[in-house]
């Protein structure tokens, strides 16, 4: 394949990416039954596949109703950069005008301070691997936040157990992700955690201004006496 329609084909595959979809190529290879056959290199590309996993409906919503709350929503996956970041700017993922995004082979050697500024900028982090997410996590700790992770798979398990709030999915999550959650949510509907975290908030005032009521009577009647 030459550099003319290497580059060709990658623009197929960033034309795809730039939609949200997730971009499969295929190629076949003929093998023989000889011990030697090569099985990483001579194939022939067929073509490319764009699949579409849309987020929920309530997703979109969901996400400003967080953001509206002060919460900060970061995407970590698997996928390449320009299929995370479509789907980013399709949520409206962050606060600002555009979403800023960046490749996990960025974050390689890098020190704890640098990637704890990094960290507290970056809305979407593509190609992450498992130990990518808990050191993510583990830099966002470092760097004064309360984090909450979601996730269904094993290799989510480490991240779930190392943030503040581990929050599984009940639904499709592994066993391995549910163990390691302090949270399993029954419906895998993240506007559910946005529901939770406005009862929560609702309580915890009601707590606040209880004690204020009491302290300010208790406090009346002992300098009375």
């Amino acid at each position: 394949m030459d550099a003319g329609n290497r580059k060709r084909l990658l623009d197929v595959n960033e034309e795809l990416a730039s939609r949200g979809l997730r971009v499969l190529a295929f190629a076949d290879k003929e093998l023989t039954d000889g011990a030697d056959d090569d099985i990483d290199n001579g194939y022939t590309l067929l073509g490319f596949a764009g699949i579409s996993d849309p987020p929920r409906p309530e997703a979109k919503s969901a996400i400003e109703k967080a953001h509206d709350a002060g919460i900060r929503i970061v995407m970590l996956t698997g996928d390449q950069v320009l299929t995370a970041k479509a789907i980013a700017a399709d949520l409206r993922l962050s606060d600002g005008d555009e979403v800023v995004s960046i490749h996990a082979q960025e974050l390689e050697n890098s020190d704890p301070a640098y990637l704890a500024n990094i960290a507290r900028q970056v809305d979407v982090f593509a190609r992450v691997s498992p130990e990518d997410k808990l050191r993510i996590v583990e830099s966002l700790q470092d760097a004064g936040e309360i984090v909450a992770v979601t996730g269904d798979g094993v290799n989510d398990a480490p991240a779930l157990k190392q943030a503040d709030i581990g929050v599984a999915m009940g639904m499709r999550g592994t066993d391995v992700a549910k163990e390691a959650a302090d949270v399993v949510l029954t419906d895998d509907n993240f506007a559910t955690i946005v529901t939770a975290v406005e009862g929560g908030r609702t309580i915890y005032a009601n707590i606040v201004r209880f004690v204020h009521l009491m302290f300010s009577h208790n406090l009346g009647e002992r300098l009375i006496i």
